[in-house]
């Protein structure tokens, strides 16, 4: 009987398990803290008195939210101590994520946990006021406060340059090529007056530890950048959408994966994310 209830227990969570991780990840920024939540989610549900559950995807999201929200308060300790710019894990997926981009996530980063839910579970994956203060025990009230705090916040980071998916690989592609060839015409005209670099290693790889800003200072990095690539190569592996950022994934000289996704407006690149350090990396391979 036992056994024939941990089947049935797992057959209800197996379905829903994509969409909590995709929950935790947008909370987490972290794809093996999310999946961490996520287990320990399926571990709870498996001890619950499941009978009283009427409704399990909603008790599922309720509790992976508790603890994305418990672990948010030591991944900021961890952040205050972070060697360089911290970005998040990069996600690839064939199809553009238009609901949370990568920018998007960098501001999600400046919020308060409570308003990072509120905003999150209301905005995003549109659960009413009510189910978001059930699940993060405030009232429906204060619910609307945290999410209009947030959305105040982030309002400038939401996508407002649709880019047609064809034409964002095309690009991810061009960039690639001009800027391993050492192309630097082709590249410069690919870059916006104001772009910037933002490059992830956290003390495990090479990586710029403050932004590169503007398109000067990025062309001469992406001129050094060349001259190394020349010598020692860089492999793409693929192109696609990281974080619904149009980019690609490449294996460098050091036989470590690196991804670069680019933030495209009205046709040039203005912003440039690399994230480098392999602990990022490990559910690429």
């Amino acid at each position: 009987m036992a056994d024939s209830a941990h089947e049935d227990a797992a057959a209800v969570f197996d379905p829903l398990r994509p969409k909590l991780v995709r929950v935790a990840y947008r909370m987490l920024g972290s794809v093996a803290d999310a999946e961490d939540m996520v287990q320990e989610a399926f571990i709870r549900w498996m001890g619950a008195d499941r009978t009283s559950v009427r409704e399990p995807e909603a008790f599922l999201r309720r509790t992976v939210t508790r603890l994305c929200l418990d672990q948010l308060k030591s991944a900021r300790l961890k952040r205050e101590t972070y060697v360089g710019p911290w970005l998040p894990d990069p996600v690839v997926e064939e199809e553009p994520e238009d609901d949370v981009t990568l920018p998007l996530m960098l501001a999600l980063e400046r919020l308060s946990p409570l308003e990072r839910a509120a905003f999150l579970l209301h905005d995003v994956f549109g659960q009413s006021f009510d189910e978001v203060a059930a699940t993060i025990d405030r009232d429906a009230a204060a619910c609307r406060q945290l999410a209009a705090r947030a959305r105040t916040h982030v309002r400038e980071e939401r996508p407002r340059f649709q880019i047609e998916q064809q034409r964002g690989l095309e690009l991810a592609n061009a960039f690639f090529a001009a800027s391993r060839h050492g192309d630097m015409k082709t590249l410069g005209s690919m870059l916006a007056a104001d772009v910037s670099v933002h490059s992830d290693g956290g003390g495990k790889r090479p990586a710029a530890l403050q932004p590169i800003l503007g398109f000067d200072a990025v062309m001469k990095v992406h001129a050094q950048l060349a001259a190394l690539f020349a010598k020692h190569g860089s492999t793409l592996v693929r192109a696609g959408f990281i974080n619904g950022l149009p980019g690609f994934v490449t294996r460098e000289a050091d036989g470590e994966l690196q991804t670069t996704a680019l933030e495209i407006e009205n046709g040039k690149v203005v912003a440039i994310y690399v994230v480098r350090n392999p602990d990022k990396l490990v559910h690429l391979h």
